[in-house]
């Protein structure tokens, strides 16, 4: 862009002042693995950005990225062999994305002390407190959640790394997502283990679904791509050293709002049926864990306060509304057959706790 701008000095002639361009630093990236809902938005923008970036995984997913990745195939848990494969190599950032127990997180201390200026953790909004004491949620909110081993493990990862941080200068940032999406699987409430697909399913029949409690509790979904930006921005971000910061959306949508859009994606009637949280938790096999992701999580009222976010990276925005974005899952999970894992399972146990519900009702309406 040309300015001409008058030069403060006497006799000094109008001169055309050139705008410097943004300088772009380019990073080197190593993620742990890197093909997951949250990673593979990040690596593919990384990539796109023409950052060097590194993963270590076992290869399942590789191909859904574009080209220009640096490949370890290796298991993350075989630790020597990963520290005789990065032998020599230095990074400006590491991200942990598949450690779920502190550890995992010694293993990483092990291999990347004094190898990286940033290792980023991925911690999980679910670790705030439950019940909670203000459903407005920031990086103050304390972190206790008696309902889930994972956000336990979660939070007790938290805590070893800035002991770290503290004790030994361990360049240590804790990224906080909630329900984070994308394309290839419809973001709900209550499905089985194997997934959304099913809960699909029963829309398309005109079957009853689940929702937990009366569906007026708020939930914040992000999509993946959304996600990624805040993300990018706090790597090799020096103020974000130190810190956690969670990653969210700012829409807040009703499970309510959430079913219903997903049903008009899908073209059809939404038929609910509305079941207590605890109900659910009670009824449901001890492996499907919804006592840990109903009471644990999506059962709770929750808005995100983003402010800390925005001001480590000037100009995030989320952009893909809800409706937007579920209309691209519906889409692609509909025209990808390996996206539809069904779970026959999980709908009789459906249609057992719909089928107790509606003889609850009728013995309470006859007086029995």
């Amino acid at each position: 862009m040309m300015i001409c701008r008058q030069a403060s000095y006497r006799g000094a002639a109008c001169m055309d002042y050139v705008e410097p361009r943004e300088e772009r630093t380019i990073m080197k990236a190593l993620f742990i693995g890197g093909t997951g809902t949250i990673s593979t938005a990040i690596s593919t923008q990384l990539l796109e950005e023409g950052h060097e970036l590194w993963l270590i995984n076992r290869g399942s997913r590789n191909d859904a990225l574009p080209a220009g990745a640096h490949i370890i195939q290796a298991d993350i848990g075989n630790e020597e062999e990963v520290a005789e494969r990065l032998a020599g190599e230095n990074f400006d950032v590491v991200a942990d994305f598949i450690a779920f127990v502190p550890q995992h997180l010694e293993r990483d201390y092990r291999l990347f002390k004094g190898k990286t200026k940033q290792f980023i953790y991925i911690s999980s909004a679910s670790a705030y407190q439950k019940p909670l004491s203000d459903y407005r949620i920031n990086e103050g909110t304390p972190l206790a959640n008696p309902y889930w081993e994972y956000s336990r493990n979660k939070i007790a990862g938290e805590e070893l790394l800035m002991k770290w941080y503290r004790e030994d200068g361990f360049p240590v940032t804790i990224v906080r997502p909630s329900h984070t999406y994308s394309e290839r699987s419809v973001p709900l409430g209550v499905h089985g283990p194997k997934g959304s697909y099913q809960v699909i399913k029963r829309m398309l029949e005109g079957k009853k679904v689940l929702i937990h409690g009366d569906g007026t509790s708020l939930w914040t979904m992000t999509y993946n791509s959304d996600f990624a930006k805040g993300f990018i921005g706090l790597m090799g971000n020096i103020h974000a050293i130190g810190e956690a910061v969670q990653i969210t959306s700012d829409e807040t949508l009703t499970w309510n709002q959430i079913y219903q859009a997903v049903a008009d994606a899908l073209g059809v009637e939404l038929q609910a049926c509305y079941v207590s949280t605890e109900f659910l938790a009670a009824g449901s096999p001890p492996e499907w864990d919804l006592r840990g992701g109903l009471m644990g999580d999506k059962a709770h009222s929750v808005t995100f306060d983003n402010s800390k976010l925005k001001r480590l990276v000037p100009g995030f925005t989320a952009t893909v509304r809800f409706d937007q974005g579920v209309r691209r899952a519906v889409e692609y999970v509909l025209g990808h057959p390996e996206c539809q894992v069904e779970d026959p399972d999980f709908d009789r146990w459906c249609d057992n706790v719909v089928a107790a519900q509606e003889e609850a009702l009728n013995r309470v309406k006859q007086g029995k």
